[in-house]
């Protein structure tokens, strides 16, 4: 009898691939593909980096693409020879960047800037082995919300609550979130922070899982 698709895909040892990440999303996209891994946050100052590279004149893609290695290396360096995944997200509308929102009132008035107005998503990971990235893939979203009125965004924020803290953008696609959108350009998976395919052909690719 074939095992289970989850059995199939599950690495070597718990401790083959390590995810950079506090992302509860990005850990649980993983665990729904039959990932297991060991989630350890980089815990770096990701604010900081972001407004250094928005000086220093980086674009968003380069930006999400930096932080993203920086997660990895950092404990790549630490864990030697496992697999470890290092994933950003950045937000941009016009030349505004945006990071998740703080408190509801915060998500409040991000969702209001961003109604009936069109965003751009710059998802990137990479995976680093040994303290160097051995690979690196971004996309690039592009969303536009309705124009939702004043009542709706209340009931939508009373409803989800501080799930709307989350993620960089106050929302989630995979749920109420969706009622925010007019049209949306780009692979969800992305949008949700992780290039989930990409991600599970480089993997299979290394044989961590199976073909």
């Amino acid at each position: 009898m074939k095992a289970p698709l989850s059995q199939a895909l599950r690495p070597e040892s718990a401790f083959s691939i390590v995810l950079a990440s506090a992302s509860r999303t990005r850990a649980e996209l993983l665990r729904k593909a039959g990932i297991e891994c060991a989630i350890e946050p980089a815990r770096i100052d990701e604010t900081a980096v972001k407004q250094s590279l928005q000086a220093a004149g980086a674009s968003p893609d380069a930006a999400a693409m930096t932080l993203a290695e920086l997660k990895a290396t950092k404990l790549s360096r630490r864990h030697g020879d496992p697999l470890v995944i290092g994933a950003d997200q950045l937000l941009t509308c016009g030349a505004a960047w945006f990071d998740k929102p703080p408190d509801l009132t915060h998500a409040r008035a991000q969702l209001i800037a961003l109604r009936g107005r069109t965003h751009h998503l710059y998802s990137a990971v990479c995976v680093a082995r040994n303290g160097a990235v051995i690979w690196r893939h971004s996309e690039q979203p592009r969303l536009r919300m309705r124009a939702f009125s004043d009542g709706f965004l209340d009931t939508y924020l009373a409803e989800v609550g501080e799930a709307a803290l989350q993620s960089v953008g106050a929302y989630q696609l995979e749920g109420l979130g969706a009622q925010l959108f007019a049209e949306v350009e780009g692979d969800y998976f992305a949008i949700l922070g992780l290039p989930l395919l990409p991600l599970l052909d480089f993997l299979r690719s290394r044989g961590v899982v199976a073909t």
